[in-house]
């Protein structure tokens, strides 16, 4: 099988997958909230950006750093030296991974108690750190089958994992729920944490007998512990920074709802709709890029040590101007159909308003997702670094400022704004680096195509009620979908022919 094929055939199997997790965690995020409540949802996210910033210190980038590594001794033909990257990552992981553990168990009645204000996640915190090592690595050895581009095993634990977690998950949450918002919120930790070791059972397994292909043994001297540290702690700053100020962000935002005169209820309520509702769905559609954005780094990697800049530039302008037109297109559907999705998914109106602002920002932040994924595949992780820094920085002061003045719209505008300048310095960083062009139609193309579908399905659909129906809600989008994409294959060939046979007049 050729590479570009490989590729492709890589991309659409994680998409499938990402797409159908991501489907899945929509299902669950629905469930929880029906099953709990806004305020528990809101309480539940809380603890979720603490355990995020743990995981953060216990991985300190190692997923990425095995990814790049392996890609890279691959591309320099070198793959004996496979075998010596694994060893020092999982070194590094369990060094981590250990002590995030031991500081998370022991200090989650601090970070409860005095910096949540909130003694109902102390329990949580506990429960979830025990997950951190396994987790840590997983994802040792899921950076190595990207790494090699096995991606079907990554797939196959992915699913295991989530299908694991959602049933233990309502399981658990069915008998706790009517005991209160702590012992639901208890519940869901249990399960995540269950999820995280037989997650990692299951990547084992894997791995071992996956690595007769791969791991060699080396009589090559080789500081591979080395360059583990070169790769990953610039990452793994990066992350504690970011981590860091985003846990300060995500504190700050029901305080300074509550400074600007809401209750605490109605605090954790707001911040559940849109932190915990409406960005996962406006985000669900990413996954298939995500997938791609993530075979994008050994890509590069692999051209970068092999001196193939011209397939570094093909790839980059198909990447660009494809997420382009699909983020466009997608941004259109999910601002036509907000209050549906809103009704359909979480049984909240509250929601699909705070869908139909993050729409504007869906062409920008699904653009700067997979840009990061090419500039981290050409070794621009320090750049990464620094932007990223500056990004949560900025964002922690203006949730201080305008979260106060214009309630939880104000979070809304900070997540559009922020994301606007990640994306403008990581898109020129690329540009410095590695040629490409963007189109103009794709652009402007799927928006027009995708507006005309949405309009003809309403039309089409008025006998479907108020279209809150989750099963009309389904039939709606794929229709336009469909409508959109007939449209716009119809307007590529036609422009495609036209150029053609002016080609053909100009020789002649």
């Amino acid at each position: 099988m050729s590479d570009k094929k490989a590729f492709f055939k890589s991309g659409i199997l994680l998409s499938a997958v990402g797409l159908a997790m991501r489907g899945a965690s929509m299902i669950f995020a629905s469930f929880i909230s029906r099953a709990v409540g806004a305020e528990a949802t809101g309480l539940y996210t809380l603890v979720m950006t603490v355990y995020s910033l743990a995981l953060t210190f216990a991985t300190s980038g190692i997923s990425l750093t095995v990814t790049r590594l392996v890609a890279s001794v691959i591309g320099e033909s070198r793959p004996s030296r496979v075998g010596k990257i694994m060893k020092s990552a999982t070194a590094y992981a369990l060094c981590f991974s250990i002590g995030t553990t031991i500081l998370l168990f022991f200090g989650a009645n601090i970070i409860g108690e005095l910096i949540l204000s909130d003694e109902r996640t102390v329990t949580a915190l506990k429960i979830l750190s025990l997950s951190l090592v396994p987790a840590s690595l997983s994802s040792v050895i899921s950076g190595y089958f990207v790494g090699v581009k096995r991606v079907k095993f990554n797939a196959t634990a992915s699913m295991f994992c989530q299908t694991v977690r959602i049933g233990l998950t309502a399981l658990l949450v069915t008998y706790a729920a009517p005991y209160g918002t702590s012992l639901a919120v208890s519940a869901i930790s249990v399960a995540m944490t269950l999820t995280e070791l037989l997650g990692f059972i299951l990547f084992l397994i894997e791995y071992i007998i996956d690595r007769k292909r791969t791991v060699q043994k080396s009589t090559q001297s080789f500081n591979s512990m080395k360059q583990i540290r070169e790769v990953a702690l610039p990452l793994a700053f990066s992350a504690y920074v970011r981590a860091v100020l985003l846990n300060i962000e995500h504190i700050l935002i029901p305080k300074r709802l509550r400074d600007g005169g809401e209750s605490s209820s109605e605090a954790y309520s707001h911040y559940g709709s849109l932190h915990g509702m409406a960005l996962p769905l406006v985000t669900l559609p990413m996954s298939p890029l995500s997938s791609f954005a993530g075979l994008l780094v050994p890509e590069f990697a692999e051209d970068m040590a092999a001196g193939r800049e011209k397939r570094m530039s093909r790839i980059a302008s198909k990447a660009i101007n494809l997420t382009l037109a699909y983020a466009s297109a997608t941004a259109v559907l999910l601002f036509s159909f907000a209050e549906d999705f809103g009704y359909a998914v979480y049984g909240s109106y509250e929601s699909a308003k705070y869908i139909s602002i993050l729409a504007f920002v869906v062409p920008i932040m699904y653009l700067d997702h997979v840009t990061d994924g090419m500039l981290k595949g050409i070794g621009e992780q320090v750049f990464s670094m620094w932007v990223n820094i500056t990004d949560s920085l900025l964002s922690v002061f203006l949730v201080w400022i305008l979260i106060p003045k214009m309630g939880i719209t104000g979070y809304a505008l900070v997540i559009i704004i922020m994301e606007g300048y990640n994306f403008v310095l990581s898109f020129f960083r690329l540009r410095g680096r590695v040629k490409f062009t963007v189109s103009p139609i794709s652009f402007f193309a799927p928006i027009i195509f995708t507006s005309f579908a949405v309009f003809i399905t309403n039309r089409l659909f008025a006998f479907g009620g108020s279209g809150v129906n989750a099963f009309w809600l389904t039939m709606k989008i794929s229709f336009a979908s469909c409508l959109s994409i007939a449209a716009f294959a119809a307007f590529s060939l036609i422009n495609e022919y036209k150029w053609a046979v002016f080609v053909r007049k100009d020789s002649v």
